[in-house]
């Protein structure tokens, strides 16, 4: 072998002896590089900027469930970078995806806030960015249950309620047929039956009233409403039904006033307030609807000298189909929804509905609604120009009081 063979095969083998050297350098560098990862607890580039992207609560935690980042809204929980994450579900559910290198999913009932705060139910969600860091995701799910079981009970209530008309209007039937060739039974049977078929037909309307309330959070069809008019229909819309109670409707308070939403609604639920504080209301007593400005809220209550109600009783009374005399609401023909209707309508509009009462003594439910300005009556119907611009500015423009029987 000459020279020139040996330097080529010398260089060669350097060659070879050189890679070899260096992979194993690389390759000794990447194993290091992956043991610092995994051993290490440093964010990810790119996981604070993720998290401050997101709605729901989220926090990344390491091995000792020290939250190492987070979403604004993840301190509705309680939890704060540095800190400790200190509900012990949590921390469990975190683990498990670390120990598992998986996702994993679980309802929690978590607080937010300190205590008394009421407990919310929470999906949660936890999965490994690194094999020390885990990522976990709350979402709030409580509305979306309250909501289900709210249907299942509307569904399971209202199949229950509509089973007594629609019984007694099939037995009302047969006994009617049974008593073809005895005219005073018929004439009987059939006003009992007249009276299954209006009662079966206002729970009807009812539960769509309620049904059409509880489908959006939102009016369709909002605009200024005079809350004298509203007063005015719900009281004329139960003349009937305090006449024959002989019950007196009185009005009275500040007039003038206006706020915003659907006056159909608004009469409805008015209407309902009156409705029962007649039916429970005793003969030759009165029924009193007041309105009132306290700041920048409407109120609007109707007061009776009924029988009132328990305070045990008070906080389920807006409840669909609960009645706190179940044997009265029967005879006055009550479906057990005008609350719950009152309620929901309300609350559309941005109000809230309040309960004083007491047994023996009557009770008081007060509507409060957002006051809005009066809309410029001129522009509405030019016709109004024709008279004394300066009486009827004043009339528009400024609340009085005033009683009117």
């Amino acid at each position: 072998m000459d020279h020139t063979q040996l330097s080529l095969l010398a260089l060669l083998v350097g060659v070879i002896v050189g890679s070899s050297v260096v992979g194993l350098v690389v390759t000794a560098q990447r194993a290091r590089d992956r043991a610092l990862a995994q051993g290490s607890s440093d964010l990810p580039e790119g996981v604070e900027s993720m998290l401050g992207a997101l709605d729901d609560p989220a926090v990344v935690c390491d091995t000792s469930a020290t939250v190492l980042a987070l979403s604004p809204a993840a301190e509705v929980f309680g939890l704060t970078a540095g800190n400790v994450i200190a509900d012990e579900d949590l921390r469990r559910v975190a683990r498990a995806a670390r120990d598992n290198g998986a996702a994993v999913s679980e309802n929690l009932r978590l607080r937010r806030g300190a205590a008394p705060a009421e407990p919310r139910l929470v999906a949660v969600r936890a999965a490994p960015v690194t094999p020390r860091i885990v990522l976990l995701v709350l979402r709030d799910i409580t509305e979306r249950e309250r909501v289900e079981e709210m249907r299942r009970d509307f569904v399971a209530n209202t199949s229950h309620e509509l089973k007594t008309p629609v019984g007694a209007v099939s037995l009302l039937a047969e006994a009617i047929e049974s008593a073809a060739d005895d005219p005073a039974q018929v004439r009987y049977f059939s006003g009992r039956l007249q009276a299954e078929i209006q009662r079966l037909s206002a729970l009807t309307n009812r539960i769509l009233s309620l049904s059409r309330l509880q489908a959006s959070d939102e009016l369709s069809e909002v605009r200024d409403v005079s809350i004298d008019e509203v007063v005015t229909a719900a009281v004329e819309s139960n003349t009937v039904q305090a006449d024959s109670a002989q019950v007196t409707v009185v009005r009275g308070g500040t007039k003038g006033l206006w706020v915003r939403g659907e006056p159909q609604i608004l009469t409805e639920a008015l209407g309902n307030l009156i409705a029962n504080a007649i039916a429970y209301s005793p003969q030759g007593s009165k029924v009193g609807v007041g309105v009132k400005l306290d700041e920048d809220v409407v109120e609007i209550a109707v007061t009776d000298r009924g029988i009132g109600i328990p305070e045990s009783d008070q906080h389920r009374v807006f409840e669909r189909f609960y009645r706190a005399d179940q044997a009265r609401s029967r005879r006055t023909g009550g479906t057990g929804l005008g609350l719950s209707i009152v309620k929901h309508a309300v609350q559309r509009h941005g109000g809230e509905v309040r309960l004083w009462s007491r047994p023996e003594r009557g009770s008081t439910f007060t509507i409060r609604l957002p006051r809005s300005e009066a809309p410029d009556l001129d522009l509405v119907r030019p016709k109004a120009r024709r008279k004394s611009r300066k009486t009827g500015s004043a009339a528009r423009s400024t609340p009085v009081k005033g009683d009117t029987a």
